[in-house]
């Protein structure tokens, strides 16, 4: 299917701004409301863009070569930010997103074995029961539901985790892991000015101190679930074969020793944030761009009907589904933006850098950068289909990052997304309730400013 001009959907974007460089109080402002609103039409034609600020040097770079410079090549010049920790550092500080050098890499020898393709490979049929379950509850008729899209998918995706990783033991805890994480997103995982200025820890954030309960939440659950676990594997009780003890239970291959409670519980406030959440935002801004293309929704769903789980090539039978979760994650990347820092001096695209420069990478600007997609801002799912996908750069589509820090779960969140929509759309309908388009934000994850609602209908066979 070749969409005519008149059928290409564009979704609603911040509006781009124009002109001068922002100045410290605006740049402080957007920062804490949307960073999205920072970038510059320039940003989104121009390959990069240098200069020196308030905060230091800065390179934001959104060419192929200089991404696969920083990201895969010369990957070991390039850490995590410190603005980056300051943030997420108060819940995350020991998981593997946050951590560098020997600490990460130990951390990543030991995680890595849990998340072969063909571990993942194990959770299919789990994944899809989760999903029937979760699409049965909403008891669908031709009269349709309501549905606020945003809280059942992440619904859903908890289910999964909690099913596939924790052996069903985070059951019960959806509704206050999402409200906790939602707070935490609102408020604590926002930018403070004070964070960018580079204040002392022990000056008090507003987003710090209005998220404290949900963090504390987060940890107190999370300690709660590591600490029975190891209980029981210290007993000689049979433990669930689940990534919880995998965690517990794995040993560096180098002869060192294994992981602490306190990075288990760090990694596992990881997954549930860079997997669960993410996942489901994706899942999210798909359905909503499906219920605005039926043309596209329509070919979703003749594979879905077909969707069989047990075959051992099920994924190769729905290249569409996978088409369109691909080109959501183009233009709503759920991580969109990444910043590291040189620690030697460098050069990107001629451009020379001193140590200490920061170099950004944001997906929502390279996956939307006019000089490598053709139609950038528009809908179009055909791009990523198997016989046109070998025509994009790896370096170009990123939304799991690349290189050494390519995200280790991204096989069980694509898995985990297709599934889930063959199975929505297997037994469901999707329509718009209102022709006003959701406005994306950054709060770490994109997101959708007000909650995404749709109209889900039972289909009629």
């Amino acid at each position: 299917m070749d969409a005519t001009a008149t059928d290409i959907f564009r979704p609603a974007i911040p509006p781009r701004r124009t002109g001068k460089p922002l100045s410290l109080l605006p740049f402080l402002w957007i920062s804490w409301r949307d960073p999205l609103r920072m970038w510059s039409e320039r940003h989104f034609t121009e390959p990069q863009l240098h200069g020196n600020s308030a905060f230091g040097e800065i390179l934001v770079v959104s060419h192929p070569e200089g991404v696969r410079h920083v990201l895969t090549e010369n990957a070991a010049n390039y850490e995590k930010g410190d603005l980056q920790r300051r943030v997420l550092g108060p819940m995350l500080a020991e998981g593997l997103l946050l951590t560098e050098g020997e600490v990460w890499r130990r951390a990543r020898r030991i995680l890595a074995p849990l998340f072969t393709p063909a571990k993942m490979a194990t959770l299919n049929a789990r994944m899809a029961e989760v999903c029937q379950a979760r699409v049965a509850g909403w008891s669908l008729s031709a009269r349709g539901r309501v549905l606020d899209i945003d809280s059942e998918m992440s619904g859903l995706t908890f289910d999964i985790l909690s099913a596939t990783m924790f052996s069903d033991e985070l059951g019960g805890e959806a509704r206050g892991f999402e409200r906790a994480l939602n707070q935490f997103l609102a408020n604590g995982a926002r930018i403070d000015p004070l964070d960018v200025l580079g204040a002392p820890d022990w000056a008090p954030r507003l987003g710090r101190l209005a998220s404290f309960r949900s963090a504390r939440f987060f940890e107190q659950r999370v300690t709660k679930l590591v600490e029975a676990r190891r209980a029981r594997i210290e007993s000689g009780d049979a433990a669930p074969d689940d990534l919880l003890s995998a965690l517990l239970l794995a040993r560096d291959e180098n002869g060192g020793p294994g992981l602490s409670d306190e990075e288990v519980a760090a990694n596992i406030l990881t997954f549930i944030l860079a997997g669960h959440e993410t996942t489901a935002r994706a899942l999210g801004w798909t359905l909503h761009l499906l219920s605005r293309q039926p043309e596209y929704l329509a070919r979703l769903q003749t594979e879905a009907d077909a969707f069989d789980v047990s075959d051992p090539k099920w994924a190769e039978a729905l290249p569409w589904t996978r088409a369109v979760l691909d080109e959501t994650m183009r233009l709503f990347p759920p991580a969109p933006t990444m910043a590291r820092k040189a620690l030697a001096d460098d050069e990107i695209g001629g451009q020379p850098i001193k140590a200490g420069a920061t170099v950004i990478i944001s997906p929502w600007i390279l996956q939307r950068h006019s000089l490598l997609w053709d139609d950038p801002d528009a809908f179009k799912p055909e791009r990523f289909l198997p016989q046109n996908r070998k025509s994009i750069d790896r370096y170009a589509y990123i939304p799991f990052s690349a290189g050494p820090r390519v995200c280790i779960g991204a096989a069980f969140a694509i898995q985990e997304a297709v599934i889930a929509l063959a199975s929505i759309l297997r037994a469901a309908e999707i329509e718009p309730v209102t022709t006003i388009e959701p406005r994306p934000v950054h709060q770490i994850t994109l997101r959708s400013r007000e909650a995404m609602r749709l109209r889900l209908r039972a289909r009629r066979r």
